[in-house]
């Protein structure tokens, strides 16, 4: 009796370092692929801009050549304006719209919430296209332009406020949903007026999700390619002259120039976002009491006649694009056919595009979500290793600050050199769902560790005290724990790779091409109505997913998740 105790130790420390071996070699395993797909293509594309046309070194040359070309140079001040403004316009109007959202008492909250949702499952030259059909040369409205042009800046701006509106949205709900009912109780009672309880109560309380919000908007118009090929005319920037310089001329290392250029901006936002992240305290404690907003009529009609006007905006802009899309020829002959979604006319692949897609984002939302998950749970689990666990998260980190169209030049110049063992991936469907998943790793990686940091280490605890190995504490306990977060990831990756243009664009082969892709190619041929089609059937598989998650969610906390009620 006197050994079982040292005897029953002794086994535990043993079945403990078997684990934690295990999981050791999982980290380093997790690094190395995060590397293989994220880190050596950046090397290979920044290697790139220091060599010419015959790949021999020319040290800082491209990048002088750059810099002294007028019409190069200015295509980066032209991203810096247009994601100003657009910047300085989104993040208001988002911010009102939040507010009415978790601050006032809006009737039909649900409804002006999902439409303002509506821009996410579009491919981002959606706007694009509408705007045409309603500015164009032939537009609508043309009229109430007064002789100007919707190419351009301001064309670029209207897009791009449509697209990027329900990113700063859902930031700013969660800013603004957490606040302490005490705070404006004591205001109240201080006889602080209304505008002055805002500017020293409500807009401190939200100012990180401000920063973030802009920050985000930022990265995401300076680094976005579908609307500025579709209605950017002759207003170029960085991401343009990335394709031009690529596909155009040929010119790669001009081309992984113009994309450190680009690089550059989105890294900046990045780093500015973490820092100001870094200093965000709690804003609700154990003692606080949630905020319930009272009805009040005059604000709640306001908000309400705001909600209403940004929304009509936002069906005016998708229902033009449905409506182009079945149009037989704008603006000559305005009756309706389907005959633009027979996209074998306009295109060679016909349907297969938009089945590619489909494969590439189931792909894409199985392999990635196993690998987001389990590579949170490996970073987040294993004791010690600090080196190589800070090394993961960086690379799980890096992804954000890249826009996807330097991360798509990045695939080729290393995926495509003749030496790599790896080239036999190289336009295939394979490489279309690491680069989709290696591109939005990070909001992946993010949720699932937000999701694993709720667990309680007890549960590991007790499955080490009674021998159990952590691979089956994780698939009995863990992952069914977080199963929620799991299919959010799953969802988020599909959505997002039904979407994406900037990152695939020149990776595909002619008959792995997308649907995102294939519209960009078919509104190049002059084909707009197709092209918008296209955009419809992308929006309404998004869309349709997205309903199948709602239902599934809810069929899942009611079933699987029942031991959270009590």
């Amino acid at each position: 009796m006197s050994l079982a105790g040292p005897t029953a130790k002794i086994g535990l420390r043993i079945n403990l370092s078997r684990d934690d071996l295990l999981m050791r070699a999982g980290i380093v395993a997790l690094a190395g692929l995060l590397l293989l797909i994220v880190g050596l293509p950046l090397w290979a594309l920044l290697a790139k801009g220091f060599e010419n046309r015959d790949g021999q070194f020319v040290g800082l040359a491209n990048y002088v050549a750059y810099f002294s070309t007028p019409a190069l140079f200015a295509s980066a001040l032209n991203s810096f304006h247009v994601a100003t403004v657009s910047t300085a316009i989104v993040v208001p109007l988002a911010f009102l719209y939040a507010y009415a959202l978790t601050r006032t008492c809006l009737p039909g909250k649900w409804l002006f919430q999902g439409i303002s949702l509506i821009p996410i499952f579009a491919p981002s030259l959606l706007p694009g296209l509408a705007l045409v059909y309603l500015f164009g040369t032939q537009g609508f409205f043309k009229a109430l332009l007064g002789g100007g042009s919707i190419y351009g800046f301001d064309g670029i701006v209207i897009a791009q406020v449509f697209y990027c509106f329900p990113h700063a949205t859902l930031i700013l709900v969660t800013a603004l949903a957490t606040a302490d009912a005490r705070l404006y109780e004591a205001a109240d009672a201080l006889g602080a007026s209304k505008l002055r309880v805002f500017f020293t109560v409500t807009l401190p309380g939200a100012k990180y999700g401000l920063i973030s919000a802009a920050l985000v908007v930022f990265t995401l118009v300076i680094t976005d390619f579908g609307i500025a090929k579709v209605i950017g005319g002759n207003f170029n920037v960085l991401a343009t002259d990335v394709y031009k310089q690529v596909i155009g001329q040929q010119n790669f290392s001009m081309g992984a120039v113009v994309g450190m250029v680009l690089l550059a901006p989105a890294a900046l936002a990045f780093v500015v976002d973490r820092l100001v992240q870094r200093k965000q305290v709690a804003l609700l404690t154990a003692r606080a009491v949630p905020l319930i907003p009272r009805p009040k009529p005059g604000r709640d009609i306001a908000f309400t006649l705001f909600c209403t006007v940004v929304s009509m905006g936002i069906l005016a802009i998708l229902g033009m694009a449905v409506w182009g899309s079945l149009i037989k020829y704008w603006p000559y002959n305005l009756s309706l056919t389907w005959a633009n979604y027979d996209f074998a006319t306009f295109d060679a692949n016909g349907w297969d595009s938009y089945f590619n897609s489909l494969r590439m984002a189931a792909g894409a939302a199985i392999f990635g979500t196993a690998l987001m998950f389990t590579g949170a749970w490996l970073n987040e689990k294993t004791s010690g290793f600090g080196a190589m666990r800070s090394a993961v998260q960086l690379l799980a980190f890096l992804p954000m600050a890249v826009p996807g169209i330097v991360l798509g030049l990045g695939y080729i110049f290393f995926f495509n050199a003749a030496g790599n063992p790896l080239n036999f991936l190289y336009a295939t469907m394979a490489i279309l769902v690491i680069n989709t998943v290696a591109h939005f790793y990070t909001v992946g990686h993010l949720t699932a560790t937000t999701a694993l940091k709720q667990i309680d280490p007890e549960f590991e605890a007790v499955s080490a005290s009674l021998k159990v190995p952590i691979w089956r504490t994780f698939a009995r306990v863990t992952a069914p724990i977080c199963l929620p977060a799991i299919l959010d990831i799953a969802i988020y990756l599909f959505v997002n790779a039904m979407t994406t243009v900037s990152s695939v664009i020149f990776l595909y082969a002619p008959d792995t091409k997308l649907a995102s892709v294939a519209a960009v190619n078919i509104e190049e041929a002059g084909t707009t109505a197709a092209a918008a089609a296209l955009c419809v059937v992308i929006v309404a598989t998004s869309a349709a997913v997205k309903a199948l998650h709602l239902v599934a969610d809810r069929f899942l906390f009611a079933r699987l998740q029942a031991w959270r009620r009590r």
